[in-house]
């Protein structure tokens, strides 16, 4: 074959394969170049729609943000609302308490006014008897002269009359010479007992501080207070419901108030409210476990504090039970004293008064420390605090005299030994000290109209009065009702009336007072 035929066929195919793939080229460029358009396109449609839906999420949000706020605004509105509304009961409450309480010491004020008056008339009445008595003396002394005068009457009518006459006068003798015995036996024994008990009164030195129904605990910051109230109040219910404590939160800065009559559980709310704030995880759940953990720990607290009230007594073994109990009387009160730290001062006082009349000391001090035994079950058991304190101490092994000084000392059953009688002299100084003991105005009050009503519903009882801010009553009879001699069984029985009616701190003494009148027509 030619070769130059042979190299134009493959010039030519060379040229055909150049056109060929100049021409593959070219539609693979513009199918390229249609792709690229396509994805740009789609690209910039992706763009958009997720440009209008982050607007449109943007735009939601806001308006949920908008919403939150709006109902967390009407929340807080609502809650400082009642806040206020609370603050305001409050304030009006305090207000009416304040006003009652002036009203009421207006009308002391009164009563006292009055009770003054009514002593000066008491005392011109004296006065007057005073007067009558010396006149009927002279009547007397005429009426006898003119008896020996009468010639008149026979031998045995005159001296039936006679015989009459001397029988008023030695009843009237004898009269004042008992009443002479009597003032000088009394002036003896108070002397005697009054010795015995200054001295006993010396050996020791007791100071109370009044105990109170609450308790203040200090905030480490004012945003406490609504950490304690919690939401809706949850967490200031569940404190108040596990405690059995009044949980008072009020405007005082920096502390809430823990108010309840039963001072074991005030001083456990205490402790658990202190624990509390210092572990600042105020919720119902962690309350539920710091107020049980607290309680678990006070039975030590109890168990401590009785028995350092025995190693101040100075006694000796005592069962395990009676030394809660004794622990359990730091956290009772009776008149606002403090029951165990009146129990000590008693056990002080029996110890002087036991070694003055040569009794046993040690036991006169067992006895003292645990009269009020009964006073840490009392709100759990029916019947006086006596008869329960004096069957605690025979169920736990105690002393027979122990137990009879328990029983006894307020005269619930029969005294048969000296024991009870002791317990009731240290009571009685102990209660009386000054400052020992406190009562309410209520309670004042209360007394002193019971005490009135109580005299008054006697038969042959004119008025009586009390003086001497309620530890004295006199009670005016009319005489041609009470005779003289038996005003001293009257006196005697209102004085059991009162102490077995009415609960008071010291004593009240009871003066029965009687009017003589002596009448004779002028003929």
């Amino acid at each position: 074959m030619d070769p130059n035929l042979i190299f134009g066929l493959v010039i030519s195919g060379a040229l055909l394969s150049l056109a060929a793939f100049g021409a593959g080229f070219y539609v693979r460029k513009r199918y390229a170049e249609r792709l690229i358009r396509t994805a740009e396109s789609k690209a910039r449609d992706i763009l958009v729609t997720a440009k209008r839906q982050a607007e449109a999420d943007i735009q939601l949000g806001e308006r949920q943000a908008r919403s939150e706020v709006s109902k967390a605004r009407a929340e807080f509105e609502n809650e400082s609302a009642q806040v206020r509304r609370d603050l305001d009961n409050r304030e009006k409450m305090v207000q009416h308490r304040e006003e009652t309480l002036e009203k009421k010491n207006d009308e002391i004020e009164k009563r006292e006014r009055e009770s003054l008056f009514r002593l000066q008339e008491a005392s011109q009445k004296e006065k007057n008897v005073q007067n009558r008595e010396k006149m009927l003396d002279h009547l007397v002394s005429e009426e006898r002269e003119r008896l020996e005068k009468i010639s008149s009457l026979n031998v045995e009518e005159a001296k039936r009359q006679l015989l009459s006459r001397m029988e008023i006068d030695v009843r009237a003798d004898a009269g004042r010479m008992i009443r002479e015995i009597e003032n000088q036996t009394t002036e003896e024994v108070e002397r005697k007992a009054q010795k015995i008990l200054g001295m006993a009164m010396q050996r020791i030195a007791a100071s109370y501080t009044i105990d109170s129904t609450v308790t203040v605990v200090s905030l480490p910051g004012e945003d406490m207070k609504g950490r304690l109230i919690g939401k809706d109040g949850r967490n200031i219910r569940a404190f108040e419901t596990l405690t059995g404590v009044d949980l008072v939160i009020d405007d005082t800065p920096g502390a809430v108030v823990l108010s309840s009559f039963d001072g074991l559980r005030r001083e456990t709310a205490r402790r658990a409210l202190e624990e509390l704030i210092k572990d600042g995880r105020i919720q119902p759940a962690r309350i539920e476990e710091i107020v049980q953990k607290t309680k678990k720990n006070m039975e030590a607290v109890v168990r401590e504090e009785g028995e350092k009230a025995i190693a101040e007594a100075g006694i000796t073994t005592v069962h395990p039970e009676i030394v809660k109990l004794l622990g359990k009387l730091r956290y009772r009160s009776s008149y606002g004293q403090n029951v165990l730290d009146h129990s000590l001062e008693v056990a002080h006082l029996m110890n002087g008064i036991a070694g003055e009349l040569g009794l046993e000391p040690a036991l006169a001090r067992r006895v003292g420390l645990l009269h009020d035994l009964g006073k840490a079950v009392d709100h759990h058991a029916e019947g006086p605090h006596a008869l329960i304190g004096g069957e605690l101490a025979r169920r736990y092994g105690e002393h027979p005299d122990v137990i009879h000084g328990i029983e006894a000392h307020h005269e619930d059953i029969e005294m048969h030994s000296i024991w009870p009688m002791l317990v009731q002299a240290a009571d009685a100084v102990s209660a009386a000290r000054p400052g020992a003991r406190r009562e309410s105005l209520e309670n004042y009050v209360k007394r002193l109209s019971q005490l009135e009503e109580i005299a008054d519903g006697y038969p042959g009882v004119e008025k009586s009065y009390v003086i001497q801010g309620g530890h004295e009553i006199r009670v005016m009879v009319k005489p041609d009702r009470v005779r003289e001699d038996a005003m001293p069984a009257l006196a005697r029985e209102l004085a059991k009336k009162i102490e077995s009616t009415l609960e008071y701190p010291g004593q009240i003494k009871v003066l029965v007072v009687r009017e003589t009148r002596a009448e004779e027509t002028a003929k």
